[in-house]
């Protein structure tokens, strides 16, 4: 259980860098991956409106990144390190975010952007009494922006779901999507994973939030006429994300699938081919 006490980011012992490393880059990695994907819809939306829209939320996300990335600067890492000059197996994201899009596919963005998004939702909220008070600092400013994300999202969702071919397109996406949004809740290493609660820096474990998360989203999809590909439910006692419906692959612990070598390339594509140093940045500070 957690101590209740303020961690010091002048005095973090080894333990508490360790649990703040594993944290930050599990929050900073999603944000970003996910941002970078998001991208690959501009000029491609099905509407001038929808277009913006995800365009602004993919700009929402990296900021995001930005922030949980700055955290880590209390524990020696700067940007750089973390994105450009990093080994992609040290990666933790979820692989939900890496998936590549089908060509055209807009429900798979919208319904990716869902099961995100409540988890999202979830994890900022585990986080507003976090013992690290950058962390904590930062979780109001992107609620405020991850709610319009999931309003976004639902709003989509729903128009979708009204008529036949939409909601054959939303199934196709559930099925290949909703293994990998479990991989949301998987530890990038289970004792760490203690740790971050036990110090406070998150007040809910992964268990809980899974749990919680497949209490909103199944009852959501199933009300859309959506089959959501394993039933959440593993006794008589409720909810639970089990080893059996996760894939093979899970992101969290370094283990990703083939198309993070290909997008990574892709981002650092320019970095690397300017032998740059350091990202350049409009303002240095988050």
């Amino acid at each position: 259980m957690s101590t209740g006490e303020m961690l010091d980011p002048e005095d973090l012992d080894e333990r508490e860098r360790t649990a703040l490393e594993h944290l930050g880059k599990r929050l900073g990695d999603d944000e970003f991956v996910l941002a970078e994907r998001y991208t690959e819809w501009q000029v491609r939306s099905p509407s001038l409106e929808s277009d913006l829209a995800l365009s602004n939320i993919a700009q929402d996300e990296l900021g995001h990144a930005r922030l949980w990335y700055d955290v880590l600067d209390d524990v020696g890492l700067d940007e750089e390190e973390l994105v450009y000059e990093r080994d992609p197996d040290t990666f933790r994201h979820s692989t939900l975010v890496e998936q590549p899009f089908p060509e055209g596919d807009w429900a798979d963005a919208i319904l990716r952007s869902y099961l995100y998004d409540i988890a999202e939702k979830l994890r900022l909220e585990a986080l507003e009494q976090s013992s690290y008070p950058k962390i904590a600092d930062r979780v109001g400013k992107i609620q405020g922006e991850e709610e319009y994300h999931l309003e976004h999202a639902q709003n989509w969702l729903e128009r979708l779901a009204d008529g036949e071919d939409g909601t054959g397109r939303l199934q196709e996406a559930l099925d290949r999507l909703f293994p990998h949004a479990l991989t949301l809740f998987e530890p990038t290493d289970p004792d760490v994973e203690e740790d971050i609660v036990e110090l406070g820096l998150r007040t809910a474990t992964l268990p809980e939030l899974g749990e919680e998360w497949l209490s909103i989203v199944l009852p959501f999809l199933e009300s859309l006429d959506l089959d959501v590909p394993e039933s959440g439910l593993a006794d008589a006692d409720g909810y639970a994300v089990t080893g059996e419906m996760l894939p093979a692959v899970r992101g969290r612990d370094g283990s990703h699938t083939e198309s993070w070598d290909d997008l990574f390339a892709d981002l650092t594509h320019t970095y690397r081919e300017l032998e740059r140093d350091r990202p350049t940045k409009i303002m240095e500070q988050p």
